[in-house]
């Protein structure tokens, strides 16, 4: 673990001096710092990963073109708030859908089509069928 860690530092200060070079900088405040591993026996949690001179924070968790990713792998928070946002969406279009008022038939197809492939997105992340 400290081997990576070191390598990490390394790579870190050689990517801060091409940004030096090229007049641009990486900012510190905003780069965090995630061990990723699928292993079940016990890692070293306490990893100091610097970029500018400065300690980055650890996080066990990040979003990544929308897909939140954590540091087991499992995708598990991903799946939560995709199935909450279809839950949501099923909800709102169970109340707006009455026989005799509510939305007409092409906005409750939308609806309903939308519902459909966020279900079926959760449940192809998740494993099931």
């Amino acid at each position: 673990m400290r081997e990576a860690e070191n390598i990490a530092n390394i790579e870190l200060s050689k990517i801060s001096a091409w940004a030096k070079d090229n007049k641009t900088r990486f900012n510190d405040q905003k780069s965090k710092v995630m061990l990723m591993t699928r292993r079940k026996r016990r890692e070293r949690k306490d990893i100091e990963v610097y970029l500018n001179h400065k300690l980055l924070e650890k996080v066990y968790n990040v979003k990544y073109l929308g897909i939140t990713i954590d540091s087991k792998l499992t995708y598990r928070e991903h799946i939560t708030y995709v199935t909450e946002k279809c839950k949501k969406l099923i909800f709102s279009l169970s109340k707006s859908a009455k026989l005799h008022w509510g939305l007409n038939h092409a906005a409750l197809k939308q609806y309903t089509l939308e519902a459909y492939y966020l279900s079926s997105y959760t449940v192809h992340l998740s494993g099931q069928k």
